[in-house]
């Protein structure tokens, strides 16, 4: 079995769920130390402008909070400026004249009617979209429900043992810094690093250019059906990363 893991992540790019797609089974580090700017609580959309940032507010915390302990702040601004309107208005703004943005409105804007207030939940929610819209059918499980003990390497390898993986597909970012793979090899665990190549296709605002590593959405507004195989398919014209 091969088994891929990352925190949960708000409107995920698409190495994200490419990762998950190459696996058996995903686990979500929902059990982590939430990193402040980073992918968990915002990501990144295409304006006519350039790039913009689609932020979830949370409450204010400990530096040590888990990322499953992460609220959301619903209370502290107007109606008008809620942040789930102002992401919805930039959505809508910036995408309804994509080919397939109908195909997705409805169920989208109803994510940001519904109310929320953890952060995990929402991104749980989004992510199973992600899924079935993208035909992804590897298994999701929560980290938090593995007892998962040590840091770093030791911790993959419990992961492993734990869900019986006996290769751990890991991301070519931040994990190739403290990733001991001969640690990992002695436990019987092979290391398969991600190539992911991103895909290049027809995006809003072509005078711009084109824009990798944006939210999810932005592909699949743009190429609605064919998304899937833009994602996976080896021939496309990509852009290596």
């Amino acid at each position: 079995m091969i088994v891929a893991a990352h925190q949960p992540a708000f409107l995920p790019w698409l190495g994200y769920l490419d990762k998950m797609a190459r696996a058996d089974l995903f686990v979500v580090m929902d059990d982590l130390q939430y990193e402040a700017q980073n992918f968990q609580n915002r990501n990144r959309i295409k304006l006519n402008n350039g790039v913009g940032w689609l932020t979830v507010p949370l409450e204010r915390g400990h530096q040590s909070d888990l990322i499953r302990d992460k609220r959301i702040q619903n209370g502290s601004t107007s109606p008008k400026d809620h942040w789930q309107r102002r992401i919805w208005s930039s959505l809508s703004i910036h995408y309804r004249r994509a080919p397939f943005f109908a195909c997705y409105a409805g169920e989208l804007e109803e994510v940001f009617v519904r109310p929320w207030t953890r952060l995990c939940d929402l991104d749980l929610h989004i992510l199973d979209l992600a899924r079935r819209w993208l035909a992804i059918t590897t298994p999701v499980v929560l980290a938090s429900s593995l007892e998962l003990s040590g840091e770093k390497t030791d911790r993959i390898a419990d992961l492993c043992r734990k869900v019986g993986a006996r290769t751990y597909l890991s991301g070519a970012g931040g994990s190739t810094g403290y990733l001991d793979v001969a640690a990992l090899g002695r436990a019987g665990i092979a290391v398969d690093w991600q190539r992911f190549q991103h895909p290049v296709y027809p995006q809003r605002y072509p005078e711009l250019g084109f824009v990798p590593n944006l939210g999810f959405l932005d592909l699949l507004f743009n190429c609605g059906p064919e998304s899937r195989a833009r994602l996976f398919a080896p021939t496309d014209l990509r852009i290596a990363g």
